[in-house]
């Protein structure tokens, strides 16, 4: 039995995956901004009651990340898995007119955030001599670019710099750094804006054509994600669901396929 703890993991991606882990036996720390977790989530995983606990924390502050291994640690007694999931969007827009807020909310999250969380969990297995620590891409992280996006996939795009750079420095210790490519999915980063409306993307056909072909559920991804990090040994691994390869056979695939989420 494995010890995990996921960072935004109240719902989407983050959520999926923690039920993965649940059903596969594991123990799990659930994670979010919220003092508590909403009924809704509870609900989802009301049946493992005795394999979870959930610890407030904002990434953005390193303080409360260290509390959340603390914490976790006193829990679980050792902590094999840390994901650093939590993140955060911009406004469907260009750079140029992202207001100030915006721009420090997502560098704070995307890129402080999984630093301070992988120093921590990084500090916290060198001591019990292993552990695993992913972090989450995202678009950006291959280094494309997607106008009007471009702030987030430069926090992506540093992630996978970071995380690839913190493998070479755990290279021999026991301790092995990796990252998660979930692909498109979805989630309220789709859907909706940082400010909780609905997000503009969504009446951008050619976007929602793309999307149909190429996006998942958030179950359906963790599905595949939780059994290869469980059995994942490999230092710098990365973890993909939307291979090129797939990817290609949808393409091509597209005019058979019925595929419909936005």
């Amino acid at each position: 039995m494995k010890n995990i703890v996921i960072t935004g993991s109240t719902r989407g991606i983050g959520l999926a995956m923690a039920k993965e882990f649940l059903e596969s036996g594991c123990n799990v720390t659930l994670s979010g901004r919220g003092e508590e977790l909403s009924q809704s989530t509870k609900d989802e995983v009301v049946a493992f009651k005795s394999q979870y606990v959930y610890i407030p924390c904002n990434v953005q502050e390193k303080s409360e990340l260290q509390e959340l291994w603390d914490a976790s640690v006193q829990k679980w007694g050792k902590i094999d898995i840390w994901i650093n999931n939590a993140g955060q969007n911009a406004p469907h827009a260009f750079s140029y007119d992202t207001e100030e807020k915006y721009v420090s909310d997502i560098v704070a999250t995307n890129i402080t955030g999984i630093i301070y969380g992988s120093q921590i969990a990084a500090k916290g297995m060198l001591a019990q001599k292993h552990g695993a620590v992913y972090s989450m891409e995202g678009l950006g992280s291959n280094n494309m670019i997607q106008v009007k996006t471009i702030l987030y996939g430069t926090t992506k795009r540093a992630l996978t710099y970071f995380m690839k750079g913190l493998a070479k420095e755990l290279d021999g210790t026991g301790v092995i750094a990796g990252r998660l490519s979930p692909g498109m999915m979805l989630t309220d980063f789709i859907t909706k804006s940082p400010d909780g409306k609905v997000a503009t993307i969504e009446s951008n056909e050619r976007f929602k054509k793309m999307f149909n072909v190429l996006a998942d559920k958030p179950e359906t991804v963790a599905a595949f994600l939780v059994p290869r990090i469980l059995s994942n040994t490999k230092n710098d691994k990365q973890i993909a669901w939307l291979t090129n390869a797939k990817a290609t056979v949808r393409f091509i695939t597209m005019p058979f396929s019925k595929r419909k989420l936005l």
